[in-house]
């Protein structure tokens, strides 16, 4: 009988699940989708039936599941695999993530921060893992950070670390000068969409403006506006950029990091933001880093986070000592 484990990320836009085998190859997906307002409850009452499901498929296919990696969109106490808080997701405060699983479905639990869960699932299944300093970042709804040194993650005294969206930088869109703000607030996903949906903010002669045709501004429009050369879209694209590669310096001056690789949905825009990124990156970096790195897009995308869960659910990729 083979053996399979369950891959489970919970964001704050979308719950995902996958079976896969130890080296990460996804062999069944579910994709749903997060509703707000029903808080971590509705996360819960999902997987209580989607769990199982799995479970069921791989039992008719002549395998058995042998564990559970969790990727988790907050603030963990890595030990005990309990959340201390969600940032966009309401009754996830002091919740025991890894002992929920645990009782709910009498398997082996390992619970990891999302964006950990996708830098070891990326670092996993590249096909170069010469790196010894390997920085996996996604801007998605959120935007986290995960440090790999010699293919084993940083978890600072075991509360995560590295937490990259929460660094402050500049805020160019302040009225008043020497303001600053999170990464995270600007670039996110859910950053540049409350920003483009706030009153006036995107004039009426953007292509923007007639994309969204009086509804709700996305950032797949501003991609799309950008590559018909509207001159608003790419310049808010080069804005992203430029604060984004401020942060992103930082951490490649501070660590030494030699490889960068972004995940998430708003890198989805490819090279419209890639491009700018790299190019304000190596403006800001120091002289020690300076051409000593790399800036790649994620080759696994929305899978990062599953296939992480899954091998490091399987005992392939784990801590620092």
């Amino acid at each position: 009988m083979t053996e399979w484990f369950i891959g489970v990320e919970i964001g704050a836009s979308k719950i995902q699940l996958a079976l896969g085998d130890g080296d990460g190859t996804l062999l069944y997906r579910r994709h749903y989708g997060v509703v707000l307002k029903d808080g971590a409850e509705g996360i819960l009452c999902r997987l209580k039936s989607a769990i199982p499901e799995a479970i069921e498929y791989a039992r008719t296919r002549g395998s058995a599941v042998k564990g559970i990696g969790v990727g988790f969109g907050g603030i963990l106490e890595s030990a005990a695999g309990r959340s201390l808080a969600s940032v966009q997701v309401e009754g996830w405060k002091d919740f025991p993530v890894k002992d929920w699983f645990e009782k709910q479905f009498v398997l082996p639990v390992l619970v990891l921060n999302d964006t950990v869960a996708g830098g070891c699932g990326e670092y996993y299944r590249s096909s170069d893992r010469k790196a010894t300093v390997y920085f996996y970042t996604n801007i998605g709804s959120g935007i986290g950070g995960c440090l790999l040194y010699n293919g084993r993650y940083f978890d600072g005294a075991g509360f995560g670390a590295v937490y990259f969206g929460h660094t402050y930088i500049p805020d160019p869109f302040a009225a008043s000068s020497g303001a600053f703000t999170k990464v995270e607030t600007l670039c996110s996903g859910f950053g540049i969409e409350h920003r483009l949906n706030s009153s006036g903010y995107v004039p009426e002669t953007s292509l923007l403006y007639t994309l969204a045709a009086g509804g709700p501004y996305r950032c797949a429009m501003l991609g799309e506006a950008a590559e018909n050369r509207d001159a608003f879209a790419l310049a808010e694209i080069n804005r992203i950029a430029d604060s984004y590669a401020l942060g992103l310096s930082n951490v490649i001056t501070l660590f030494g990091v030699q490889q960068v690789v972004i995940g998430g949905g708003v890198i989805k825009l490819g090279e419209l933001l890639l491009s700018p990124i790299r190019k304000f990156t190596e403006k800001y970096v120091f002289l020690s880093a300076s051409g000593r790195y790399t800036i790649t897009q994620s080759r696994l995308m929305d899978d990062a986070v599953l296939v992480g869960a899954i091998v490091a659910a399987s005992g392939r990729v784990g801590a620092m000592d």
